[in-house]
């Protein structure tokens, strides 16, 4: 069977050559006239498969090897009949530690301060292994998510969470209706509640952050801002990329464990759509990597020592920074990005198991 697959998926020939052969191409432009032949479909988030891009395929099956749904038209998936699947959690911890050494590059003493509190918006895959990592150094860890009840983790009306944390991490889907939407949902009014010096970060879908409420509270309270995706990605302003402390290129997720995972998630998808067995495994594919975390000290000595080395985000945000073209980040130096983005490692590559 034919197979197209997104160039920046991690691992396809291994998961997927015993099938057929796998054309590659870039997700971001793939159209109707890119699939005619093709029987298996795997995607990332930047490719919107609807109804015009299914119309009249041979598509069986369309694999999307990321946590979110909100790119998959899932009503014309079922009127044509075709299989689908994502991978939620695939890259949940590679968020969780970006979310983390993101907070240690903008507050470095937030290791020291036993009464930083992080506030956590979505306690899906993501924000419960957040919440985790917080809590086991040291930090309080409040929570919302209207959703999910944690037994261990204090969880909190929205407005409480806001104005209370030190540090505010976004886990939530793009919803756009319903009881309780999430576009928009960090707008002025939540902003006005944030403490000045409360850092926000976010790293789930670009819209729920007002990008135009955000400018403006920015300028007026110089808070520091981290974003890895942006409301209207890839068009990113040189106006918002200057007033932001740390902007990367929609790489929170991008370890080689969480591509790695994700490929194997839709793939293990795959074959049971098919009924044949799953028999392949990420760990025969991943290379050993430099053991940081040791039984002799605990996370926060070594995440001291050797944070820039674990990953270095500072690098990401020069990075993107240098995409800047006619006050814009330039669509192509984006995606370029993002494709030949170096994979770094999880903690638990380095001998962090317990991570």
């Amino acid at each position: 069977m034919n197979i197209v697959a997104d160039e920046n998926l991690a691992l396809t020939e291994y998961f997927f050559a015993d099938f057929g052969p796998i054309h590659h191409m870039a997700g971001r432009h793939l159209g109707h006239a890119d699939i005619q032949d093709a029987e298996v479909l795997l995607v990332r988030s930047v490719t919107q498969v609807n109804a015009a891009l299914l119309e009249n395929s041979q598509l069986k099956f369309v694999g999307s090897a990321t946590i979110g749904t909100d790119h998959l038209d899932q009503t014309a998936l079922a009127q044509q009949q075709i299989a689908w699947s994502n991978a939620p959690g695939c890259n949940a911890q590679a968020v969780a530690e970006y979310v983390i050494t993101a907070i240690l590059s903008v507050h470095p003493t937030a290791l020291a301060q036993k009464d930083f509190c992080l506030g956590i918006v979505g306690l899906g895959n993501v924000g419960t292994r957040l919440a985790k990592l917080a809590q086991r150094l040291g930090w309080k860890v409040l929570a919302y998510d209207p959703h999910v009840q944690l037994a261990d983790v204090e969880q909190v009306e929205l407005n409480q969470l806001l104005s209370t944390a030190d540090a505010v991490s976004l886990h939530v889907p793009l919803i756009k209706v319903g009881d309780y939407p999430t576009q928009h949902l960090i707008n002025t009014a939540a902003l006005a509640l944030l403490k000045p010096q409360a850092i926000l970060i976010n790293s789930s879908r670009g819209p729920v952050v007002e990008e135009a409420a955000l400018i403006a509270d920015i300028q007026q309270t110089g808070r520091a801002v981290v974003l890895d995706v942006f409301e209207h990605e890839p068009q990113i302003s040189a106006q918002l990329l200057n007033l932001l402390r740390l902007a990367t290129p929609h790489i929170a997720g991008y370890s080689l464990e969480g591509k790695a995972r994700g490929t194997q998630m839709i793939y293990e998808a795959f074959c049971q759509s098919i009924a044949v067995p799953a028999n392949k495994k990420i760990e025969d594919q991943l290379p050993a990597a430099t053991p940081y975390f040791t039984a002799e000290q605990s996370l926060e000595q070594v995440l001291k020592q050797h944070l820039v080395e674990i990953y270095d985000i500072a690098r990401d945000d020069a990075q993107l920074r240098a995409c800047l073209k006619d006050g814009v980040v330039d669509q192509a130096a984006f995606d370029r990005l993002r494709k030949d983005y170096p994979l770094r490692r999880e903690w638990s590559a380095h001998g962090g198991a317990n991570v």
